[in-house]
């Protein structure tokens, strides 16, 4: 079965920041991507729906900040996974962050594509988003079936140790 396409969001004001970020993910991922790119929050916020999977946000930028956006995020879409992407070390600010829905927070530095990568290698490989997205069930079945066939393999791991 063939894997859907990603919407990434990228949303920061610093431009050459966003040009790098998007080629390191395109050449990752290729096209199993789409990315779009936004200077500001409230136009990323225009362009959010049921079908944008992951957003990177930067913190500081001109209007709302990017924990106001984050919020908004969610309340228009629970299901996207958004980053916080930021030169901020702010404990406090990280804290909120994933109070308000953060899937993670990276901080901007040499490691920080690397590490965005990761996370949306396990984004998109995630067993349960995996059935509810591809295979359309919902996420309580999926569940469900991931909790059985783990106890199933618990119990013949046990039988064979037994044995």
């Amino acid at each position: 079965m063939e894997m859907q396409v990603q919407n990434i969001f990228i949303v920061d004001d610093n431009q050459l920041m966003v040009t790098d970020l998007k080629l390191h993910l395109q050449d990752r991922f290729g096209a199993s991507v789409k990315i779009s790119t936004f200077e500001n929050g409230e136009s990323c916020l225009k362009k959010i729906d049921k079908d944008t999977h992951v957003v990177i946000l930067d913190y500081f930028m001109e209007g709302k900040n990017g924990l106001d956006i984050l919020k908004s995020i969610k309340e228009i879409n629970p299901k996207t996974d958004v980053v916080m992407l930021t030169s901020n070390e702010d404990i406090v600010l990280a804290i909120n962050a994933f109070r308000a829905g953060a899937k993670d927070y990276v901080i901007k530095g040499s490691s920080a594509w690397k590490k965005i990568a990761k996370i949306i290698i396990h984004i998109i490989t995630e067993p349960i988003r995996i059935l509810v997205r591809e295979f359309r069930i919902s996420k309580f079945m999926a569940i469900f079936l991931l909790t059985f066939v783990t106890m199933g393999i618990i119990v013949l791991f046990a039988m064979y140790v037994i044995n």
